[in-house]
């Protein structure tokens, strides 16, 4: 079994590429809940459904996000309402954008929480509901709050920071906010798997939200010699999103060797694109080992390739 550490847009492209290369019966990908978030009284998991429509061939693939085709009658629609929300109310949110579609998505999930169901559960019940052989879980059934701390000591959702500042803000600080525990299934799919492989996702607050959670970095140190990481940072540039500003802001090196140093003691191998081939022996040098290949996932070809020699890396 082979079992993959995910947060979104990376992790998605990562998996499609996978799925080409080995039986996706076979995947199990535990996906960061840290940017989980309630928009108009709707249960959103964004990490969880960008995987699901990457992998069932429905993304956006201009933004990375979402369903292609979509309308977007529902949200033009509440800007009628948003002129006269009290200053003090969520109602009528228009800065997080949910197609028309995509809302089914939410007001199912909402809907089985209410009921009582787990996040588990209902994430199966979506990911068969898309005709998805790949297992997906989410990190936790229970809430967990990704909080980015602002110079001024306040904090703020990851969502405010990531879609109404458009990340544009500065960073001085990472919590996490919740009494939560790995899921069992989240547990035994690291503890019970082949491989283990770290998604090229944002290390601070895609996958950091999953170490944050109490064993999940002793589990993986035990499994050390068979977790292989994928750096998300390539030339010193995060391929997508702010990974790479943020690194620098909260004093980490925005390179390769800055990712080595945070995946060191949960994984033997850090797969790295040419533009590091540089690097290499730095990487080596901070405990990891170095496999140099091309990373970035431009084609369904070129995630296949990533897949394909991350799965020989271990």
């Amino acid at each position: 079994m082979i079992t993959v550490l995910c947060g979104g847009v990376g992790a998605a492209r990562f998996l499609s590429g996978l799925v080409q290369v080995v039986d996706p019966a076979t995947i199990t990908g535990v996906v960061n809940t840290g940017d989980d978030a309630v928009i108009n009284g709707l249960a959103i998991s964004p990490d969880l459904d960008t995987i699901v429509y990457t992998l069932a061939g429905a993304i956006d693939r201009e933004r990375g996000w979402g369903l292609g085709g979509e309308s977007w009658n529902t949200m033009d629609a509440l800007h009628r309402y948003a002129v006269v929300r009290p200053d003090d109310s969520e109602a009528a949110a228009t800065w997080f954008n949910l197609g028309d579609r995509d809302i089914a998505t939410h007001l199912y999930r909402t809907t089985r929480r209410a009921e009582g169901a787990s996040l588990t559960d209902i994430t199966a019940e979506i990911a068969a509901a898309w005709g998805l052989a790949v297992r997906l879980l989410p990190m936790s059934d229970d809430p967990v709050a990704t909080r980015l701390v602002l110079p001024d000591g306040g904090d703020i959702a990851f969502q405010d920071y990531f879609v109404r500042r458009h990340h544009e803000v500065t960073v001085s600080g990472v919590r996490f906010v919740g009494e939560a525990s790995p899921s069992d299934a989240a547990m035994d799919a690291i503890t019970d798997a082949d491989t283990v492989i770290v998604a090229p996702s944002n290390p601070l607050v895609s996958i950091g939200p999953l170490r944050s959670l109490p064993g999940i970095d002793a589990a993986l140190a035990a499994r050390r010699d068979r977790t292989v990481a994928v750096s998300p940072i390539v030339g010193g540039r995060a391929l997508k999103g702010p990974a790479d500003r943020m690194l620098t802001e909260l004093g980490h090196e925005p390179t390769v060797l800055g990712v080595a140093r945070l995946y060191r003691d949960i994984a033997a191998t850090l797969v790295i694109d040419p533009a590091d081939a540089d690097l290499a022996a730095a990487v080596e040098g901070a405990g990891m080992r170095p496999v140099v290949t091309p990373s970035v996932m431009s084609t369904p070809e070129s995630a296949a390739h990533l897949a394909a020699a991350t799965l020989a890396a271990r």
